[in-house]
């Protein structure tokens, strides 16, 4: 049986609320990192890190500074470093979105640091209320924030595992608080029709084809943690390829995307391997079904 204190369960219903506020908490630092970061392809700019000890920018350059603000899901603490050797930092418990926002703002202020974001929810289904006045968010269960975090810990070591076996174009391992799913993505080269539909960033997301894979927590519309890899452009036959282990499967309500429920990878006996076996699987079928060269992108390690 699988440890448990490395794949521990993680029932949504027993922490959405605290999963809720630290995904607006995502938003809002992902939103200055968006707003000061100097823009990347793909949108690889937004995005936020794994640490050692939660989440983290990374340093986001500022005039002759860097500065980069991490969340410690040990001490729970938001803080906030530069590079001339001066920190902030506040307490992530009995905080509501609006004391966050203002808190963070306040303290990146003192640091001489001025950043104007759009201070509104990105695309949740649980809330449309400006940061600035959110006062309904504030539940934090630190004992469930550290858990999702050592879980991500483990994740994140294993898709750093399949990143590297790929030599073609692969963005970081990286955390998108959009829907707050960690993921890595692997590109053919080739460019893909035009995005029909969607954003502006959805376009520019997608100028090119590409098999992603990611997890994230669970949402409204699927009530626990899961796996997923897409491929875009979606090729024909893509449903019909096998998945590893057995228990993963092709969702097809909005196009083909292959799901492995984490609570599914709990059970294995070596759920780091099943992991990687997975992966690996749903990059094979969508590589196969879209004409890849596999080949030109193999990592031969002697």
């Amino acid at each position: 049986m699988a440890d448990s204190t490395i794949f521990p369960p993680l029932p949504i219903e027993e922490w959405e609320d605290t999963k809720n506020t630290l995904h607006l908490y995502f938003q809002i630092v992902g939103k200055i990192r968006l707003t000061l970061f100097p823009k990347m392809n793909h949108w690889w700019h937004v995005t936020l890190y794994l640490s050692p000890r939660g989440m983290t920018t990374r340093p986001i350059p500022y005039k002759d500074l860097v500065f980069q603000i991490d969340f410690d899901f040990f001490d729970h603490i938001l803080l906030i470093q530069t590079s001339s050797g001066e920190q902030r930092s506040f307490s992530l418990k009995n905080i509501s979105v609006s004391d966050f926002y203002l808190r963070l703002l306040d303290n990146l202020e003192a640091l001489g640091i001025e950043v104007k974001i759009k201070a509104n929810p990105y695309d949740v289904p649980f809330s449309k209320e400006p940061f600035e006045s959110d006062k309904d968010h504030s539940d934090y269960d630190g004992d469930y924030v550290n858990r999702y975090w050592r879980i991500l810990t483990q994740v994140n070591s294993v898709f750093e595992e399949f990143r590297g076996k790929f030599i073609g174009k692969s963005t970081p391992v990286h955390l998108y608080w959009h829907h707050a799913d960690l993921a890595v993505t692997r590109f053919s080269g080739r460019k893909a029709p035009d995005f029909e539909g969607g954003t502006a960033a959805d376009k520019e997301a997608y100028s090119h084809e590409v098999i992603s894979f990611g997890f994230w927590a669970g949402d409204d519309t699927v009530r626990a943690p899961a796996f997923y890899s897409y491929t875009y452009p979606e090729p024909d036959g893509l449903s019909e390829q096998p998945l590893t282990p057995k228990e993963a499967f092709w969702n097809t309500e909005n196009g083909a995307m292959a799901v492995l429920m984490y609570d599914d990878l709990r059970k294995k006996k070596n759920p780091k391997q099943a992991l990687l076996d997975y992966l690996g699987s749903a990059y094979e079928a969508g590589a196969k079904c879209a004409g890849w060269n596999t080949d030109e992108f193999e990592l031969m390690i002697p």
